[in-house]
């Protein structure tokens, strides 16, 4: 297709039918956090397994587990074998998912006879069993204790979903009518992104689709490939740690890379990272790719798009067995833990190697579940972000985070989580203080107060609560954030970064504090009126402002 016009008009046609998909899920999901988070993803895939389009609500993180888990379902269910009209669904980390709780579901796009385009979807459906509701389990020592495992198997045919899947499903949910309404929203999902796919393939005809898609990877990687030789070459290295596993407090784990650039291309190797342990502190391999390419991307120029063309010019390499590349049967729920680690050793590395595009080190997403004691079940699933390390001559941003995990997603609001679940959001706010001192600041954690209106459990898994995301070049650490249990006497205590199930008493209160990012550059060569204008806006305070920067608010 050597029509320029032709092939952009093209290119959108696909990534348009995957968002069309991920909002039909979205309005037609039953869980809270799908509904109003609009945590939902879409992708299109050829049946060689190619990520070709994703939503621009699609996370990196899902849209790598959809073409990683591809092929293995098609070597347990053969093309030949499908028939129109079918759907297929896993969740085997080990094979390409996530967790428990992330369903991936695939429907053949038929050209002729046979399949050759996939499309995909894929939420995190509010409950499949394990050691707490909602699938934060973040003291499972086992896969086992995460929930139900799914390898791939037929969820659907045109006649409608199989009714043993289906029993399954429900037999293993605290929350079954939510999760089989989730589970009909990503059929219906794929079916509309399949009709999408399907008239293109009648309006462009079966070789001009090809064509299409064969020139639009190419580009992709042309520019991709571009883009790194502009990187100097060389091989850079770091490293970053994680506070614990949850099992055995206080004593760290590391990420280790070495990002080697040249030849066009960019080479990630992930050896010396520690061994994977038996905590839920593990990332599955795909979750460990997205965030690699993830990383390196955020070096690049950010209109390239996201495809497999892109994939060709960067190699990741994930030691087997290790954190970053678990093996059944190690837990892997917690896998942000470790691959935000990777995430920031990459950026460490490459600020070394690109330093006017630097960035210091940031407070990462706490995500904590609410849940009933006991049926009837509800259940709140969130997380709150910290605040992003200050790049190379900008403050950082405020409880955003870094994250390869958020496309559209966003925090739940309020007023719909305080009407389907028996609590009060107190209080939302920004925390003053709480980003890295230095010549630009570090962006700020945040604070959130949850009452609640009736005993519940909450799990929680947090990292960067015990070890500070650091500066860089005499920038000072970001403020450390924290979970904690208000008591009816006003008391606050201290809860572990992951704890599970932890049973509060209705009138009681949890806290979120997330933590800030690093700061660049020394504090005293901020400027005067910066300090002055983050006082007057309350990112300082003027305890702050004297002890961290030097200046009196008096003059």
């Amino acid at each position: 297709m050597s029509d320029g016009l032709t092939a952009e008009v093209l290119r959108n046609a696909l990534v348009v039918a995957a968002e069309e998909a991920s909002i039909v899920v979205v309005r037609s999901a039953y869980s809270t956090f799908i509904v109003e988070g609009s945590d939902a993803s879409a992708a299109i895939l050829d049946v060689r397994g190619r990520l070709i389009a994703h939503s621009t609500a699609t996370t990196l993180m899902n849209s790598m587990a959809l073409k990683v888990a591809l092929p293995e379902l098609l070597r347990d269910v053969p093309p030949g074998t499908m028939r129109p009209g079918e759907v297929y669904v896993l969740n085997d980390a080990y094979r390409g998912g996530v967790h428990t709780n992330d369903l991936l579901v695939y429907r053949p796009v038929f050209v002729g006879d046979a399949p050759r385009y996939f499309t995909a979807t894929m939420i995190h459906v509010s409950d499949l069993g394990g050691l707490s509701a909602g699938g934060m389990a973040p003291l499972a020592t086992d896969i086992f204790l995460e929930g139900l495992q799914l390898p791939p198997v037929r969820l659907a045919t045109a006649n409608g979903l199989e009714p043993a899947v289906e029993a399954i499903l429900r037999a293993n949910s605290r929350t079954p009518d939510k999760v089989m309404g989730d589970v009909r929203a990503l059929v219906a999902g794929a079916a509309v992104a399949a009709a999408r796919v399907a008239a293109l393939v009648e309006e462009y005809g079966e070789d001009g689709l090809e064509a299409g898609v064969e020139d639009y990877l190419d580009h992709t990687e042309a520019s991709t490939r571009a883009a790194l030789s502009d990187l100097p070459e060389g091989r850079f290295e770091a490293s970053y740690p994680i506070d614990d596993d949850g099992v055995h407090p206080g004593e760290p784990h590391h990420v280790r890379v070495a990002v080697t650039l040249g030849g066009r291309r960019a080479v990630v190797d992930f050896a010396g990272t520690g061994p994977q342990v038996p905590a839920a502190i593990n990332a599955s391999a795909s979750q460990s790719m997205a965030a690699a390419v993830f990383a390196v991307r955020c070096f690049l120029d950010p209109s390239i798009a996201m495809n497999d063309g892109c994939l060709r010019a960067i190699e990741v390499r994930l030691p087997e067995g290790s954190l970053l590349n678990a093996r059944s049967p190690f837990p892997c729920g917690g896998r942000f833990v470790p691959v935000y680690a990777a995430m920031e050793a990459i950026f460490q590395a490459l600020s070394d190697a690109v330093p006017e595009r630097a960035i210091a080190a940031s407070g990462i997403l706490q995500p904590f579940s609410i849940a009933a004691v006991g049926a009837p079940y509800w259940i709140h699933l969130s997380y709150d972000f910290g605040g992003v390390g200050a790049r190379q001559g900008l403050d950082g941003p405020d409880a955003t985070g870094v994250h390869f995990g958020i496309g559209r997603n966003s925090v739940p609001q309020a007023e719909p989580v305080e009407s389907r679940c028996p609590l009060v959001v107190e209080s939302i706010e920004t925390v003053p203080d709480s980003g890295g001192p230095g010549r630009h600041r570090g962006g700020l954690g945040s604070r959130t107060v949850y009452r609640f209106l009736a005993d519940c459990h909450v799990t929680t898994r947090g990292d960067r609560l015990r070890l500070a995301p650091p500066g860089r070049d005499g920038g000072l650490p970001g403020r450390l954030g924290g979970f904690f249990r208000r008591h009816l006497d006003g008391t606050v205590e201290p809860l572990a970064s992951k704890v599970n199930n932890v049973r509060f008493a209705a009138g009681e209160a949890f806290i979120v504090e997330t933590t800030g990012g690093g700061g660049i550059g020394s504090p005293a060569e901020r400027d005067r009126e910066a300090v002055l204008a983050d006082l007057e806006a309350g990112r300082v305070t003027p305890r702050g402002a004297l002890e961290d920067y030097g200046v009196s608010p008096d003059g």
